[in-house]
């Protein structure tokens, strides 16, 4: 009954989570939520003014496919002033989201039998996005021990002549390392050589620590522009994720193509949403650099003790609010008749276990990892590693290698 493309798919992992984790709640039980990567700050109060007024003027009809013109060109000063990249309105598209923008560049650029390569770790959308459009995806292996940054010998490596774009996402999910303009501009020289096209997935640009500055790879010339296509949004850095506003910029006959497949699926992003978003783009920033000083004393308080922990070892993230520690040292572990011989394996035991909700690396394409999103406070930050390391010590405890 169902299409085999259908079939193919399987349901967002870190959604799934969060489903068995909400259901829980419902249930009376006390859970600590490390899953979805939401950022737990409300919405500020100028942006919200601006959808009331819009709702107020009557602002609620069908806009233009694409996006309105006052938000097309915020976009286009945000490129200007962030990346140093000039583009016009032509080549700019807004979608219900970045999630939407990278589905829209997928149908308008892969054909069936085209490869696209995927550095692993992954966010858990981007291959089946592929899939969805008979692509196929080529996962490219990154190491913990190169921060997991792509090498540009390794890309070469894995170019075929069915490779048709390469994805790459800086600041990471699900790692939280970014990438530094050197080796950005090693990339860009491979891509250039071999033809193939970059997406580019910026959508945690402003969430950086440590003097990090995020750097778009499309930003250093005209001929590595012409051959990306850049995503963003302002669900992370305004904590606007039920807003469903994203965008991209690339070369005017991809968003032309984008915006037609966008025509016949969604129509327009919510009008109220989009004029919350110009306001968003150029009312007060100050917002931001609130919110990622309070991300920043999490990310420190969290990354200490996933290292203390016995058998977790985890990098310190640069951006976005993620932590991806190492946890390959407990598997073949047990406590009575539960073995840990995976990451999902272990993410199941601490839910049920120590009511703590996390994702398993391998949905991200590395089972050596789970991911855990600091994006909740301090104080539940606090008592979901307490649950954690008390649930490691009774595998500590009880161990059977088998």
């Amino acid at each position: 009954m169902l299409s085999d493309r259908a079939k193919k798919i399987k349901p967002s992992p870190t959604l799934s989570m969060d489903t068995k984790a909400k259901a829980m709640k419902a249930a009376g039980i006390d859970i600590v939520g490390f899953g979805v990567g939401e950022p737990d700050f409300d919405t500020p109060d100028n942006i919200k003014e601006a959808a009331i007024k819009a709702i107020k003027d009557g602002f609620t009809k069908y806009t233009p496919v694409g996006g309105i013109d006052p938000l097309k060109d915020a976009i286009i000063d945000k490129f200007k002033g962030d990346n140093n990249l000039d583009y016009a309105r032509d080549e700019i598209i807004v979608s219900c989201g970045a999630k939407h923008s990278l589905y829209n560049i997928a149908q308008a650029l892969f054909n069936p039998g085209d490869e696209v390569l995927i550095p692993s770790p992954y966010w858990v959308s981007y291959p089946d996005q592929a899939i969805l459009n008979d692509a196929i995806p080529v996962f490219v292996k990154t190491l913990e021990s190169d921060s997991f940054m792509l090498k540009p010998e390794v890309i070469k490596s894995h170019i075929t002549k069915k490779t048709k774009a390469l994805i790459l996402n800086s600041p990471s999910n699900p790692t939280g390392l970014t990438y530094d303009k050197k080796t950005l501009e090693k990339i860009a020289e491979v891509v250039l050589k071999h033809n193939i096209y970059v997406i580019s997935d910026e959508i945690y640009e402003k969430i950086t620590y440590d003097g990090v500055t995020h750097v778009s790879i499309a930003s250093f010339d005209k001929e590595i522009k012409s051959k990306t296509i850049v995503v963003n949004g302002v669900s992370k850095s305004y904590a606007m994720t039920g807003w469903r506003i994203g965008y991209a910029a690339g070369p005017k006959e991809i968003i032309k193509a984008m915006t037609n497949i966008q025509s016949q699926s969604t129509s327009n992003p919510t009008s109220i949403a989009q004029k919350a978003a110009v306001e968003a783009l150029t009312g007060p920033q100050d917002f931001i650099a609130l919110m990622i000083t309070e991300f920043d004393k999490r990310r420190r308080f969290l990354i200490n003790e996933l290292n203390s922990i016995p058998g977790m070892s985890c990098i310190t993230p640069t951006g976005a609010f993620y932590a991806f520690p190492n946890t390959s040292r407990l598997y073949g572990k047990s406590v009575g008749n539960r073995k840990i011989s995976s990451s999902a394996d272990l993410a199941l035991y601490l839910l049920e276990e120590a009511k703590v909700a996390l994702v398993h690396g391998e949905a991200f394409g590395d089972d050596n990892y789970i991911r855990l999103s600091y994006a909740t406070s301090l104080d539940e930050i606090k008592k979901g590693v307490d649950r954690i390391r008390e649930a490691v010590d009774r595998l500590s405890l009880k161990t059977s290698n088998v």
